[in-house]
């Protein structure tokens, strides 16, 4: 059976979705823009302040659960533009650490809201 996953430390869903689904052991959480979680408005800067952005928000619903970004075992990463692949690494390095999750990153049209990047993951308990 599945636990929907709601916290208003992370940004609330802005459309027919939840911020993360539970089902046994695993945790699909939804990608992660760079909303303020209190404003709801996207954050201002570049793609590293978007970046750190995104994995404050991912930080929030992980710890809503009880779990650490070590609990983590895959992430998609979504670029408005490959070339910040680098900068996108270098704070999303300091999150992670030494023992990353799996992930994948592509490079997409369009994000919501304009937004230069989007994370999502995949908790396991």
């Amino acid at each position: 059976m599945k636990k929907i996953i709601r916290t208003d430390k992370a940004p609330a869903a802005v459309g027919p979705y939840s911020q993360g689904i539970a089902i046994k052991d695993l945790i699909f959480f939804s990608g992660q823009i760079p909303l303020d979680p209190k404003t709801g408005k996207l954050v201002n800067g570049d793609v590293t302040v978007q970046t750190a952005q995104v994995l404050q928000n991912i930080d929030a619903l992980l710890t809503s659960q009880k779990l650490t970004a070590a609990n983590v075992v895959k992430a998609t990463v979504f670029l408005q533009d490959l070339n910040d692949f680098a900068s996108v690494n270098t704070e999303y390095s300091k999150y992670f650490g030494t023992l990353p999750p799996a992930r994948s990153c592509v490079q997409v049209a369009r994000l919501p809201l304009d937004a230069l990047v989007e994370i999502e993951v995949i908790a396991h308990r």
